[in-house]
C-alpha cells in the first residue's frame, strides 16, 4: 500500500505522529556541548510543555511540526493534518487520496469517535479521499516519522531548552536530510475528552469503509460530492 501510494501522482502519503512532551526549563538533557552549559540536575517543575506533531511526506523528505502546548488530543492532530494539507496541496496538485500512516494510539484510533468525525470532515472540505492505514502494536517504530523525532532529540540533547522561543528556534534549525522543517507554534489550548454521542457516531460510521479483513486498521473515507 504505502509502495503504491509512493508510485502515483494522485496519492500522498503522510506518516503522522506525536512526540513525547518537551520540558520547557533549564534541564539537564544529558547531552553533550561544546560550550559549558549550566542546568538543572533535579526534576523541578517546567516552565511549559509542548508537545510536538508531526506529518512527514516519506516520498520528498518534507517534515511539517505543530508544537502544542496543552495535551494533544484528536482535534491536535486533525488540526495539524488539515494544516499540512492546506500547505502543501498547492505543490500536490494532481493529489486525490491522502494516505496516513499512523499508530493506533488513544487519540486516533479508527474506534476514537471525534478523530474519525474529524477525518469525515477533512474529506468533505477538501473534497479528497483519506486513507487511515494504521501500524498494529508494537510496531509503531516502522512509522517513518519516528527516524525523525530520534534525530530531533539527538540534535538539542545537550541544549538549553529554557523558553519556548528555544524549543521553535532549535526544531527550526534542525535538518532532516538536508531539509528545514516547517515549525509552528500552535496558540490553541485543546479540551481532553471531547466525544460523540452514540448515535452521531452511528452517522459517521456510514462513512466509513473498514476493510473486510484488517477492520480497525484500514479505513477509506470517500469525500461527499459537492
Amino acid at each position: 500500500m504505502n509502495r503504491q501510494a509512493d508510485a502515483s501522482d494522485e496519492e500522498l502519503r503522510m506518516s503522522v505522529d506525536t512526540k513525547a512532551g518537551v520540558w520547557v526549563g533549564s534541564f539537564s538533557r544529558e547531552g553533550t556541548n561544546r560550550v559549558l552549559v549550566e542546568a538543572l540536575d533535579h526534576d523541578f517543575g517546567p516552565d511549559a510543555i509542548l508537545v510536538p506533531v508531526g506529518i512527514l511526506l516519506p516520498k520528498y523528505d518534507l517534515l511539517w511540526i505543530y508544537m502544542v502546548p496543552s495535551p494533544v488530543t484528536a482535534d491536535a492532530i486533525a488540526d495539524a493534518i488539515g494544516a499540512c494539507w492546506n500547505d502543501a496541496r498547492s505543490t500536490f496538485p494532481n493529489v486525490k487520496r491522502l494516505v496516513l500512516d499512523q499508530d493506533n494510539g488513544p487519540e486516533n484510533n479508527s474506534h476514537r469517535t471525534q478523530f474519525m468525525a474529524r477525518m469525515v470532515n477533512l474529506a468533505d472540505d477538501t473534497g479528497v479521499h483519506v486513507r487511515l492505514a494504521y501500524y498494529p502494536p508494537y510496531h509503531s517504530k516502522y512509522n517513518p516519522i519516528e527516524r525523525c523525532w530520534a534525530s530531533l532529540e539527538k540534535s538539542w540533547n545537550g541544549s538549553l531548552l529554557n523558553t519556548v522561543e528555544a524549543v521553535i528556534g532549535h526544531a527550526s534549525k534542525w535538518t532532516w536530510k538536508g531539509l528545514s522543517p516547517v515549525v509552528t507554534l500552535v496558540e490553541r489550548a485543546y479540551q481532553k475528552g471531547v466525544t460523540l454521542t452514540k448515535e452521531a457516531m452511528a452517522n459517521v460510521e456510514t462513512r466509513l469503509a473498514r476493510d473486510a479483513t484488517l477492520g480497525r486498521w484500514f479505513v477509506d473515507i470517500a469525500p461527499n460530492a459537492p
